[in-house]
């Protein structure tokens, strides 16, 4: 099955976010669900981001429960049969959407697919180097991708038997590597795509003043 707008939603997990997410909303294809889980539990930023975009659902955790977690909130509140998890400072290329589309209507059967960081001197994935690996435009397979922005097939995943997404043992951090390494574990695949690009401005997800909390 590939991806199309209508069965795919964008999971954003947010705390203090305020200054930066909209940014990436606004990167986002408006016919596109976003699933907001706010773990600041904010009702003036819910009233607004809902009341701003008409295709904003905003979920409110009743404390910082960790991206991991507030992630797995997104998955169960959808409908879709893919979920694009993003980080709140991830900022997509005009034609980031569509790359991923084209490249799920050739790719045979992936678990995760991938934009790439465009800065190509800090790839967001990890490649298992045994492996003779063709660079090129084309989606190749790698082992993990950062998870500030990976987009999940939850179809194929559901199916797995006993599958859990994010472990939510892992508060922040690493838990995008446990995921990546269940879904290998499970023969499934995962793929970067080349074409579509993504800006990550690193470390703004949570506006400074916040960063101790």
């Amino acid at each position: 099955m590939s991806i199309s707008r209508q069965n795919l939603s964008v999971i954003i997990v947010s705390f203090k976010s305020d200054h930066i997410i909209h940014r990436c909303i606004n990167s986002i294809d408006k016919e596109i669900e976003i699933i907001v889980i706010d773990n600041s539990n904010n009702p003036e930023f819910k009233k607004f981001i809902e009341k701003k975009y008409e295709n904003v659902r905003c979920i409110l955790s009743t404390k910082n429960i960790g991206m991991g977690a507030g992630n797995n909130i997104g998955i169960r509140s959808t409908n879709k049969d893919f979920a694009l998890i993003l980080n709140p400072d991830v900022i997509l290329k005009k034609d980031t959407i569509n790359q991923i589309i084209n490249a799920s209507k050739v790719i045979d059967s992936f678990a995760v697919i991938a934009p790439a960081l465009d800065n190509i001197e800090y790839p967001n994935y990890k490649l298992d180097h045994k492996k003779d690996q063709k660079f090129d435009t084309e989606p190749f397979k790698v082992e993990c991708v950062d998870g500030y922005s990976m987009l999940l097939n939850l179809k194929k995943l559901k199916q797995l038997l006993n599958f859990n997404f994010f472990d939510e043992n892992f508060f922040l951090y690493l838990e995008n590597d446990d995921l990546c390494k269940r879904i290998i574990d499970n023969n499934e695949n995962i793929f970067i795509v080349p074409k579509a690009r993504i800006n990550h401005l690193g470390a703004k997800a949570v506006n400074e003043k916040y960063s101790y909390e």
